[in-house]
């Protein structure tokens, strides 16, 4: 075969897929904006999850789903990010996070958006009740604000010098912070601890405040759920074992870099369960219809190097509820 020839021929199969795709099942759109960098390995597990799921169900990507990711990690690019998704005209986009899902509200009343993994949807405006959504918003959520008293009893468990704990909380990507501490400060007045609040309203300002709160004696943290948290976990727990700070955190990724100990839903699960609105949109349910679910799978993980390196000795009943220790 001459060289021309081969070349027309190469060009001729490339364009075999489009065609084929033209003449037989049509190609739908999916966005996914994350408010996570795109490096981040813990994210992109949840989204291999979320594609795995999405291809049991019969969606392929290449061949019958097209996906479109925006990676946001910081305000200015969740903003520019949801008006490209939206201008993309996708049938469905899928939301990591309270920001990224307020961003995606003011730019869009009419695609669908199912959000993976936060905590107040009604509180936030984004559906008008849990079982009956109504508009073009729905999803899973992630904790029950009960939670912040069950943090605080599990580092007394842990940690029961401990007569001072803090609550870590960025206002901006937490607005529904309050209902979490309303727990925190009755679990704490309960077990006898002082509970204080820490405002911390972006990267540059946790050195700053976890290093104060070292510096008062038999002191421990937890923290408020958000996007933000979760996005500098490696960071934040860096800053606690470096200060000897005796802390619970909200999600398994904490404890497995470094981190003391962690209580929540498992995200994975949650974006498992995304892909299942995503595939019955894409069939053509509606949002409006399609409730709003809590999470069914929660872990504990407990590191005992982390627990060791605080001097702490992990009580052996709460080991044997945990869900995996980490050796």
């Amino acid at each position: 075969m001459k060289r021309r020839e081969f070349i027309t021929v190469l060009g001729g199969a490339a364009a075999w897929p489009l065609a084929a795709r033209a003449q037989g099942e049509r190609v739908r759109r999916v966005g996914v904006l994350m408010m996570y960098a795109e490096s981040d390995v813990q994210v992109q597990g949840f989204l291999a999850v979320f594609g795995e799921t999405l291809a049991k169900l019969g969606w392929k990507e290449g061949h019958n789903l097209q996906t479109e990711y925006r990676w946001a990690p910081d305000r200015e690019l969740i903003q520019r990010s949801a008006k490209e998704l939206v201008a993309l005209q996708p049938d469905v986009i899928l939301s990591s996070s309270t920001p990224t899902t307020a961003v995606l509200q003011e730019q869009t009343r009419t695609i669908p958006i199912i959000f993976a993994n936060i905590v107040d949807p009604v509180g936030s405006g984004f559906v008008s009740n849990l079982s009956k959504p109504g508009g073009n918003i729905t999803g899973f959520i992630n904790f029950e604000f009960s939670m912040g008293g069950k943090w605080l009893e599990l580092l007394k468990e842990v940690a029961p010098r401990v007569t001072r704990a803090v609550a870590l909380v960025n206002p901006a990507t937490a607005p529904y912070a309050d209902k979490y501490l309303s727990h925190f400060n009755a679990a704490a007045q309960a077990i006898g601890v002082a509970p204080l609040t820490a405002t911390i309203r972006d990267a540059s300002e946790l050195e700053t405040v976890i290093a104060a709160q070292a510096r008062e004696p038999n002191s421990g943290i937890i923290l408020i759920p958000d996007g933000f948290m979760l996005a500098h976990h490696a960071g934040i727990t860096a800053l606690a074992a470096r200060h000897g700070l005796p802390a619970v955190y909200f999600f398994r990724s904490f404890a497995e870099t470094g981190g003391l100990m962690s209580y929540g839903n498992d995200l994975a699960d949650n974006y498992r369960r995304a892909a299942t609105y995503v595939d019955r949109i894409l069939k053509g349910e509606s949002p409006s219809g399609l409730p709003v679910q809590v999470p069914v799978k929660f872990e504990l993980v407990i590191n005992l190097k982390a627990a060791r390196a605080l001097g702490l000795d992990v009580p052996w009943i709460l080991q044997q509820r945990a869900d995996e220790v980490i050796e």
